[in-house]
């Protein structure tokens, strides 16, 4: 009897394969393209029942790939290869798209997709930074602190020793907002304010600062109302 449904699973999990090397995940649903990954790290069981109990608990793909190991271990009695695996996801999504990116030039118009790389997959906030040359060729970016931006001085230090490091001549600060609200705090407007002005210091000009949610971005030089927290000399038309 044990032969006889690994012979089922098998035949079904070469059928699933089949339709992802025909079509890739078009046309599946959520449940199939969960169950499918699980393949690589249960062998042998069914994972159909178990791809449908993740997604009844988190409510979708992105949302299980984000629970926490522990939790999946414990609560679904995931081993910790099939747990790592499902967080590995996110952050395979952002490496890829991060290395397709074009991280050659950046300035104004092109400032969001260029940062965008950097949060796919956060749950916590990061604080990230690019820097450019006078040709606005892009010298640096990367991920500079975790936490929030406000919470302690590190990021400005970081920020200044990183611009001198590079030579730079513009910046455009980052952060994310993983509760899902957009818009700018009183405490992100500062921070930008500070962070401009330390820069004049340097001869470097701030060209934005872009806060990012899962689904949207908000860049404070966009809103005209913002610009009461600047200087004309600080906040720099690139």
């Amino acid at each position: 009897m044990a032969d006889k449904q690994e012979n089922v699973h098998a035949g079904h999990r070469q059928r699933m394969r089949k339709r992802f090397i025909d079509n890739g995940f078009q046309g599946m649903e959520q449940h199939e393209i969960l169950e499918m990954l699980l393949y690589y790290a249960i062998p042998r069981k069914d994972t159909n029942a178990l791809a449908h109990r993740l997604l009844n608990r988190y409510g979708s793909f992105a949302k299980v790939c984000d629970a926490p190991v522990d939790v999946l271990q414990k609560d679904f009695a995931l081993s910790e290869s099939a747990a790592v695996l499902l967080r590995m996801i996110p952050e395979l999504a952002r490496e890829y798209t991060d290395s397709k990116a074009n991280l050659e030039y950046i300035d104004k118009r092109t400032a969001p997709d260029v940062l965008l790389p950097k949060f796919i997959g956060a749950t916590v906030e990061k604080v990230a930074l690019a820097l450019s040359d006078a040709n606005n060729k892009l010298v640096f970016c990367d991920i500079i602190s975790v936490g929030s931006i406000t919470s302690s001085e590190t990021p400005v230090r970081k920020i200044v020793d990183l611009a001198l490091r590079h030579n730079a001549r513009y910046a455009y600060l980052a952060h994310n907002h993983p509760s899902e609200l957009c818009a700018p705090s009183s405490d992100d407007l500062d921070i930008t304010l500070l962070v401009s002005e330390t820069l004049k210091s340097l001869g470097v000009k701030l060209v934005d600062h872009i806060i990012f949610t899962s689904t949207d971005h908000y860049s404070i030089r966009s809103f005209k109302h913002n610009l009461k927290y600047f200087s004309d000399n600080n906040w720099h038309e690139v």
